[in-house]
């Protein structure tokens, strides 16, 4: 019943009894005195009761007989004090026979329990909710959906959720699609796990198209994003030349993807052909795209549009990690361009935030052991 105590819920019972259940007094009297959890012995001083309390008998004496659903809701939403939403939301469910909550109260009460991070209340009430308590709506299985793709281990009840929709007459929605999408790459990681969930993101996909939901921009970007993750580039790139047949233009995100994709799987020409058309565009990659082209470059010798990758990058206001600027620095060293590369450090440095100090030393000394072997 949660927090409220047995003996607020006997010392408002009487009352709420008279008002929507008429008892004869005698009976009322009886039932308070034989359920109270500790007897006054003092009857002209009644035990004080805390403002929880209070507050509760005070939207309770509000409920009068025949509210409805838009009266709990408001009744809700007006808690602070998510515990106590909860326990009004449970005695309005057993105080009249004739009432039962719908999918409105159900809603409101999960995102209550969810925003005053009642887990494992908001995990029995969505369950209760989609097995019947309440009639089914889109909106709310899109809630419960949301709520379970959001924590660790629920992700697959969520896909079940889904299945039962699809099997029922409710149609999911680009939310619900989005919201199942964005929970699988989610979990992609090191490129064998990508792989085991790439068939799933293709399968939603293609679920998505057969049933006519119209994909927006991000659904298309995650979709860029899942293919460019595992390195299935030719996929990756026929979404994002379809994009304009959905009325959505490819934006950094889009361009971003493709450009770490390219690069990682050894076309770099290519690579650099779109990092050239994104800024034509104005587009800004990201500072992890940014890394994996100059690092691409390096490895290829093609110094001076690494070094020019990266000075559009500090132009900015983003800077190499620590990583892209050794492979930078040491493969020119390799490369036999030892001079070029510590003057480049040393212009580096005076960038301000391109680098700090500690990683100028680092990579100093780093330089000078590299260069004395060769």
């Amino acid at each position: 019943m949660g927090p409220i105590s047995n003996r607020l819920l006997s010392s408002v019972r009487s009352n709420i009894q008279r008002s929507l259940f008429p008892l004869s007094t005698t009976f009322a009297t009886n039932t308070s005195t034989t359920i109270s959890a500790s007897p006054n012995p003092n009857p002209r001083n009644p035990p004080s009761r805390t403002p929880l309390e209070k507050q509760f008998e005070t939207w309770i004496d509000r409920l009068k007989p025949g509210f409805t659903s838009s009266d709990v809701v408001d009744a809700l939403r007006s808690q602070s004090d998510p515990d106590l939403a909860l326990d009004i939301f449970r005695w309005t469910s057993r105080a009249r026979r004739d009432y039962h909550h719908d999918d409105l109260t159900y809603r409101t009460i999960l995102q209550i329990s969810i925003s005053g991070r009642r887990f494992d209340a908001a995990v029995s009430l969505a369950e209760e909710a989609v097995s019947g308590a309440c009639s089914p709506s889109v909106s709310l299985y899109n809630d419960v959906i949301r709520f379970y793709c959001s924590r660790r281990g629920f992700v697959n009840r969520s896909f079940d959720l889904f299945r039962k929709m699809r099997s029922s007459d409710l149609r999911p929605t680009l939310d619900t699609y989005s919201m199942l999408l964005h929970a699988l790459i989610r979990r992609f990681g090191r490129r064998e796990v990508c792989y085991t969930y790439l068939p799933a993101v293709k399968s939603l996909v293609r679920q998505m198209k057969v049933a006519g939901v119209i994909p927006d921009k991000v659904f298309l970007n995650m979709v860029v994003k899942a293919y460019s993750m595992c390195l299935e580039m030719e996929e990756a790139i026929r979404v994002f030349k379809g994009m304009g047949l959905y009325g959505c233009e490819p934006d950094r995100h889009t361009y971003g993807y493709v450009v770490k994709g390219l690069v990682e799987k050894g076309r770099l020409e290519q690579g650099l052909r779109f990092y050239r058309e994104m800024r034509e565009k104005g587009f800004v990659p990201s500072r992890c795209a940014y890394n994996v082209l100059v690092s691409g470059l390096a490895l290829e010798r093609r110094f001076d549009e690494a070094v020019e990758v990266v000075f559009d990058m500090i132009g900015n206001s983003m800077s190499p990690d620590l990583l892209t600027y050794r492979t930078l620095l040491e493969e020119m060293c390799r490369g036999g361009r030892e001079r070029e590369a510590f003057e480049l450090l040393g212009e580096l440095k005076g960038k301000g935030r391109a680098m700090d100090q500690k990683t100028h030393s680092r990579l100093f000394d780093g330089l000078r052991l590299l260069c004395r072997d060769f």
